[in-house]
């Protein structure tokens, strides 16, 4: 009988490490893969914790990479990213992983395990489609139940320091602190604690648009009533200003589900 074979989506946030940690305490690290997929723009303080937080677990770290970052799959696809679309999440995370799952496992005997937690079980329920015909299951949406400081307190119980975006403010550990799905409120904070980091970001925004010869942005502007493209530059303008922004829309990142 083939032992059956599990793979962890390892994003290099808390909920991929308490998913690869259920999963190893349940079946044993033998046949446990944890697989990460890079974007090329990601933190480099993530590719400490993925060391890391693979050796606490046990198992086979996988790195892999599609080779584009997701300003060039946005000129590649000619379409700039938002909330409501990803073709970076689509193209370099769950297109490019599900390759290496019909290179490398087979779906009888393979089981795919996603890092998304009970408060979020609609991302799980939507994320079926996306791995069939591949068994897919979520641990943390399991009893035991655990908030993400709770996860965070597990972490550090085992050595291991949190993510430094985590330290900063941000919600994940993806992409480092930029994501197509953030909100003004995500993207203030980019701009207050690594000034540097979202002016890169801002140029390749003002790039597309020009390449593209539209006025496309990845926020939106929903003052008035109205609603219309919010460019990173006119974000930062309005921090600069002391104009308002809204503090509530975070956002939310999503890449494999």
């Amino acid at each position: 009988m083939v032992a059956k074979k599990h793979v962890v989506m390892f994003s290099g946030g808390i909920g991929s490490w308490a998913t690869g940690k259920r999963v190893a305490e349940a079946h044993g690290t033998e046949n446990l893969v944890l697989l990460f997929a890079d974007t090329l723009i990601e933190d480099e303080d993530l590719y400490r914790f993925l060391e890391e937080a693979a050796s606490n677990i046990g198992g086979e770290l996988v790195k892999v990479a599609e080779g584009r970052d997701p300003w060039q799959v946005f000129k590649d696809e000619r379409f700039i990213g938002n909330s409501r679309a990803d073709p970076c999440s689509k193209i370099l995370k769950r297109r490019f992983l599900r390759r290496w799952l019909e290179e490398n496992c087979d779906p009888s005997n393979t089981v795919v395990y996603l890092g998304i937690d009970w408060s979020e079980i609609h991302r799980f329920e939507n994320a079926h489609a996306h791995w069939t015909p591949w068994v897919c299951e979520a641990p943390l949406c399991e009893k035991p139940y655990r908030m993400k400081q709770e996860m965070l307190a597990d972490l550090e119980a085992e050595g291991i320091k949190q993510p430094r975006l985590y330290d900063m403010g941000f919600p994940h550990n993806n992409c480092g602190g930029f994501c197509i799905k953030a909100g003004q409120a995500h993207f203030k904070l980019l701009l207050e604690v690594m000034p540097e980091r979202f002016a890169y970001h801002e140029r390749k925004e003002r790039e597309l648009a020009a390449y593209l010869g539209k006025d496309v942005s990845i926020l939106k502007d929903r003052r008035g009533g109205t609603t219309r493209p919010l460019t990173l530059m006119a974000l930062r303008e309005r921090v600069e200003c002391g104009d308002a922004v809204d503090e509530h829309d975070w956002g939310g990142c999503g890449c494999v589900a």
